[in-house]
């Protein structure tokens, strides 16, 4: 009788442990679904406006610390990826500038195409000195094109300042854009975003008038 006791305890603890898994199991999955569930709710709240221009790029490549640039005049770099969206708007050279960041991690990515139909420029921007997720960043960006194929492209070499960034010329024979439509607007420019508190580079400037020339031709 002892035996069976012990046996039945010992069975009542291997099935709590058990329970006590499938709970915390169920609880973390569930947990994702409702963040990514959350995550699409709050990006469907956020309406694409006439004029945006849309800033895309994989996470760490630098698209929030070049939108501080552009919109505070001096530079403020950001160290954690976007969760979500980052929307700026600028006035500058008589132009309402709408920014709409999208964050640039898997979740996301899925949700980029959703506001292409509505923007007027793409801003794609490539960390040049992390080699190994250029690919990645390739076939994202060759994805939007395929969706859009007219919608012009400033794309930004970002991070030069790093040992190792590939040139503009690397960059544009590495992602395959000798593959896109040559009746798209196409620009590939050089960018870093250097120390805090200090004025805005002269690659970030001249990112500022392109946009604003865009903008401007568009009406």
């Amino acid at each position: 009788m002892g035996h069976l006791r012990q046996i039945g305890a010992a069975i009542g603890a291997v099935v709590a442990i058990l329970g006590s898994v499938l709970l915390i199991s169920w609880k973390y999955f569930n947990g994702k679904r409702c963040y990514f569930e959350e995550e699409y709710e709050r990006i469907k709240e956020i309406q694409p406006r006439e004029k945006q221009i849309l800033v895309l790029g994989l996470d760490g490549a630098g698209k929030t610390s070049i939108l501080n640039c552009l919109a505070d005049h001096t530079v403020k770099q950001s160290t954690s990826p976007t969760q979500g969206f980052n929307a700026v708007c600028i006035h500058a050279g008589g132009c309402k500038l709408d920014f709409l960041e999208i964050g640039g991690s898997c979740n996301l990515r899925s949700y980029w195409n959703l506001y292409l139909n509505k923007a007027q420029i793409l801003i794609y921007v490539v960390d040049s000195a992390n080699e190994e997720r250029l690919p990645l960043a390739g076939q994202e960006l060759h994805r939007l094109l395929k969706q859009d194929p007219l919608l012009p492209l400033v794309l930004l070499a970002n991070k030069q300042d790093l040992e190792g960034a590939l040139n503009i010329s690397d960059l544009h024979r590495k992602l395959l854009l000798h593959d896109v439509n040559y009746e798209k607007k196409l620009f590939l420019m050089a960018t870093n975003v250097t120390e805090n508190g200090t004025e805005i580079p002269k690659s970030i400037q001249g990112v500022k008038e392109l946009l604003i020339q865009l903008i401007s031709q568009k009406g």
